[in-house]
């Protein structure tokens, strides 16, 4: 007596649940990567070829009004007076003490401004990155 199987085994793959994971995965990476914002204050950096290969821990930003605001790590930036400027570092410094220190100047500041900052940096001997946009490629 031989048995036969009444329903066939198909050799197809079915990809509907494929595209449902893929598109999930496509609305998760684009919820997240919009709230990622590296920096919120518009800041118009002057042009720079020179590209540097460390991260910045901390940021100083120095806007057109000449308002200073300050962040550590991935924090939003917070208003700063630039006579706090120097403690606040301080605080950076003990809690990571091999911390680049970014400074992101709008390219109307004036250079007293920038040098100020500078002075600081050199005093307590941090290591200062200036942040600088990549030059416009023309033609």
């Amino acid at each position: 007596m031989s048995l036969k199987r009444r329903n066939k085994i198909s050799p197809a793959f079915s990809m509907a649940s494929m595209t449902d994971i893929i598109f999930l995965l496509l609305i998760f990476f684009m919820i997240t990567s919009t709230m990622v914002t590296p920096n919120a204050i518009k800041v118009l950096l002057p042009q720079g070829k020179q590209q540097t290969s460390a991260k910045p821990l901390t940021r100083v930003i120095i806007d057109k009004d000449l308002n200073y605001y300050t962040a550590f790590g991935n924090e939003d930036e917070m208003p700063i007076e630039l006579e706090d400027l120097a403690a606040f570092l301080q605080e950076c410094a003990a809690k990571e003490p091999e911390m680049y220190v970014a400074l992101y100047a709008d390219e109307r500041v004036p250079y007293r401004e920038i040098v100020s900052v500078l002075n600081i940096a050199n005093e307590n001997q941090f290591k200062m990155v200036l942040a600088t946009r990549k030059p416009d490629k023309k033609r």
